[in-house]
């Protein structure tokens, strides 16, 4: 049988310095593509996984953020906010979290993100590849060249057994980290309260041959500026334009 994360962390407090001028009023997260918050894509998809429980943490516009939670209809996952008083970037929130995420690996999900899923959902493709012998972190990749919202170089190359390592500088790589991970809840403990990048640990996890993915087989969309909401949400409302994977 499959181990399936209990808790997920959905990571909310970011500034959103890039979407400005729509982050001044909005929280990055209650942008809405595809006719609802990119937050509540996240915590959907948890729902239907069967993820208990969602930790999401908040600082810029928590209160928006709190209220928006209220209001969900959706009886699962259960939600906790976690409130961030400093910007801890995206390892110091969930390390800020620990307490509130348990002992057993958990699922993290970056909140600027939207996914639809292939004949497997995403999150249970990670579930079923994960191996807590021979992995510390498990990341789904997406190819680079059909993000739709992405205009980078990548980040990994990945072996035919799954193991991430990162492109050199100034190089293009054929895999971006697509936001979601299954991460061991000691990799943050290990570090010091205060602000971090999850980069970090995935370093560490890939100096220790510990760093694995899973390729998605689905599309893939990053809403990182104001010039992907309409690219975005048009492909998410267009059949036709979904079929972006090759």
């Amino acid at each position: 049988m499959s181990f399936m994360p209990k808790r997920a962390m959905v990571l909310a407090a970011g500034l959103g310095m890039r979407m400005r001028p729509i982050t001044l009023t909005t929280p990055k997260p209650l942008i809405a593509v595809g006719g609802k918050p990119m937050l509540d894509h996240a915590l959907d998809r948890l729902a239907d996984a069967g993820v208990a429980e969602a930790v999401v943490n908040a600082h810029w516009l928590a209160d928006k953020i709190a209220t928006h939670l209220a209001a969900r209809p959706q009886p699962a996952p259960r939600i906790t906010l976690s409130r961030e008083a400093d910007v801890l970037e995206t390892g110091g929130g969930v390390r800020h979290a620990l307490p509130l995420l348990g002992d057993e690996p958990f699922f993290t999900i970056n909140a600027d993100i939207v996914w639809l899923d292939g004949p497997v959902p995403a999150l249970k493709r990670l579930a079923q590849a994960w191996d807590a012998d021979k992995m510390d972190c498990l990341l789904l990749v997406t190819p680079t060249a059909t993000a739709v919202g992405y205009d980078g170089r990548g980040d990994y190359h990945m072996d035919p057994d799954g193991v991430l390592t990162s492109r050199v500088e100034g190089a293009v790589s054929p895999f971006v980290m697509a936001g979601i991970a299954i991460m061991k809840p000691e990799l943050f403990a290990s570090h010091p309260d205060g602000a971090f990048s999850q980069g970090l640990i995935w370093r560490e996890a890939e100096a220790a041959g510990r760093l694995y993915g899973v390729r998605h087989d689905g599309n893939w969309y990053h809403v990182g500026t104001p010039d992907a909401v309409p690219l975005v949400d048009a492909h998410l409302r267009e059949p036709l334009g979904r079929e972006v994977v090759p």
